[in-house]
């Protein structure tokens, strides 16, 4: 029984200039085609005899010609270059037009509202046979999660009363904001105690409802508040965005919730966008990746896309 060569001895260049010398069978030849000194070519030469125990290559008159044992192993070490070369290339480009491929999505409901109709908008025109799952944002911990989805839309961390993405993972994440938003106020049209104009003193009597993704009372318009001395009745809390303007068309509440959501549902039910009554600091909303996944053709292709929307946002 041989032993097996010891790989991590082994000097993989070597293998490269074996390649050349049984191709040109002349040392300064083969020493031009892998861009090394004649010199350093034979000197390869001679490590390798030692190495494979057998001359290789011998001269007669003019050339080198190879022993049985070289031309042996010359169709597998080309076989086993090429496909390390193929180990080695860069990941083919990715078209969408022909692409089959499924991305997995970490979006809130907010940002499923806003995001996927633009974004299958474009996938039926650029990559038809591309799938798309929506996950709903992970509340705990999410980015120690991110591994397990491609992108991951969340709101940047200055209004969270606690950072809403967990630890920083360091080095393992990358970001980009895709766009910013504003809070105003919703109410059902013809409220019979706002005007034209909602004023502090009417936002904080009437009844509000108050969207806690996490089930945790208080957010930025309490704190705000708060500053004042004053406070509100909270009459509603729920998770999810979905159901609230149905309630607010239906009743007395009030709710402060994200520009783009009040304005698509005041135009299809009777509710009126109000400014509100505080100075409340707009958020961004932003692209989160995985290193792993930086630098490969399809996920770059999605998040161009993502981004591409945002700006248009």
């Amino acid at each position: 029984m041989h032993d097996e060569p010891n790989l991590a001895a082994l000097d993989l260049n070597l293998l490269v200039v074996l390649e050349a010398l049984l191709a040109e069978r002349h040392v300064a030849r083969a020493a031009a085609r892998v861009g090394l000194s004649p010199s350093a070519t034979s000197h390869a030469l001679a490590r390798l005899r030692r190495l494979l125990g057998d001359p290789l290559l011998v001269r007669d008159r003019q050339a080198l010609v190879p022993t049985a044992r070289a031309e042996a192993l010359a169709p597998r070490l080309a076989d086993a270059l090429a496909s390390l070369r193929t180990v080695l290339a860069p990941p083919p480009a990715f078209d969408p037009a022909t692409a089959r491929r499924r991305f997995v999505l970490g979006l809130a409901d907010y940002a499923q509202f806003i995001l996927l109709p633009p974004l299958l908008t474009r996938l039926a025109e650029t990559a038809p046979h591309v799938d798309l799952v929506a996950r709903d944002f992970p509340l705990e911990r999410p980015l120690e999660r991110l591994d397990e989805l491609d992108v991951l839309v969340a709101p940047d961390r200055s209004l969270a009363r606690a950072d809403p993405l967990g630890p920083h993972v360091g080095a393992a994440l990358r970001e980009r904001r895709l766009f910013r938003e504003r809070f105003v106020c919703l109410a059902r049209r013809d409220h019979p105690r706002i005007g034209k104009k909602l004023d502090l003193a009417t936002f904080v009597a009437l009844p509000h409802a108050f969207i806690a993704p996490r089930g945790i009372p208080g957010g930025v318009v309490d704190d705000l508040l708060a500053e004042r001395g004053l406070s509100r009745r909270v009459a509603l809390m729920v998770q999810h965005f979905l159901v609230a303007p149905y309630t607010i068309a239906g009743s007395d509440l009030v709710i402060t919730l994200a520009e783009r959501v009040a304005r698509a549902f005041a135009t299809h039910l009777p509710l009126t966008i109000h400014e509100p009554p505080l100075a409340i600091p707009r958020f961004a909303m932003h692209l989160y990746w995985h290193e792993r996944r930086h630098l490969d053709p399809a996920h770059q292709w999605l998040r161009q896309q993502l981004l591409a929307i945002g700006k248009e946002l």
